[in-house]
């Protein structure tokens, strides 16, 4: 009950940190003068991130049982681990997206070495630096973290109203990606889940209307309409979109 209870606090503030991250890395590394809502729900979450830390957290847990002759090496291998875990789980999640609801979450298809565009070194490397960064400096207060936040109610409350909410968030979710899936299905294409978002906000600027920061596919027009400019128009450019590189 202990390490379901860590992992559900885990997975918590993995996701909701994680946003944090996707928010200022597209944003701001993209040099975009627009902000847009990262990620597959509507709230400030992104799941990903969630199942990462959980695994960072076992991962690191077992790096003293590794069969290995000195902490230094075993935590070499625990970081190269990491990384390897961290990919596949990326991997995993991309693949998932592109083969059951033919939505592309992020695209690394500009970077070198990248396999379907799912995932590259690079970014291989940048989870392995963050694996190393958690093992060195934050797992070893991690135990002590969270003993003292399960004795908290109030956060044991916030974590169970999380959950509730990111539960009806990924129902609704699932229900927009049926539509998208139906119309990528209908029209033989692969459609990129943030060009939509930037492009439903660029329609929304160019009119002159509100755009909803955590309801992005929220419109004036039907998400269809939206759809048919961006992926059967002859020119696909009445509407200015500018694709994502990330989730």
């Amino acid at each position: 009950m202990e390490l379901f209870l860590t992992l559900a606090y885990l997975f918590f503030i993995g996701s909701v940190l994680g946003w944090v991250l996707e928010l200022v890395f597209r944003n701001l590394c993209h040099r975009s003068k627009k902000w847009i809502n990262p990620g597959f729900c509507t709230g400030p979450y992104v799941p990903l991130y969630g199942f990462g830390l959980s695994i960072l957290y076992l991962l690191a847990s077992m790096e003293q049982q590794l069969p290995l002759p000195t902490p230094f090496w075993r935590t070499v291998a625990a970081i190269v681990i990491m990384g390897v875990a961290m990919t596949v789980l990326e991997y995993v999640a991309g693949i998932l997206c592109l083969r059951i609801a033919k939505v592309r979450l992020w695209d690394y298809s500009g970077q070198w070495g990248n396999i379907q565009g799912i995932i590259c070194p690079l970014f291989s490397l940048a989870w392995a630096v963050l694996g190393g960064v958690y093992d060195l400096f934050v797992h070893p207060h991690v135990e002590s973290a969270m003993h003292a936040l399960a004795q908290s109610r109030g956060f044991t409350f916030l974590v169970g109203l999380f959950f509730g909410v990111f539960l009806v968030d990924v129902g609704h979710s699932i229900q927009l990606t049926a539509k998208l899936k139906k119309f990528a299905e209908e029209n033989a294409v692969i459609l990129r889940y943030e060009s939509i978002k930037a492009h439903i906000r660029a329609a929304q600027s160019n009119r002159a209307l509100r755009f909803h920061f955590f309801t992005p596919f929220r419109s004036v027009h039907a998400l269809s309409d939206h759809l048919r400019d961006m992926y059967t128009s002859p020119a696909k450019t009445s509407i200015p979109t500018k694709p994502w590189k990330r989730r």
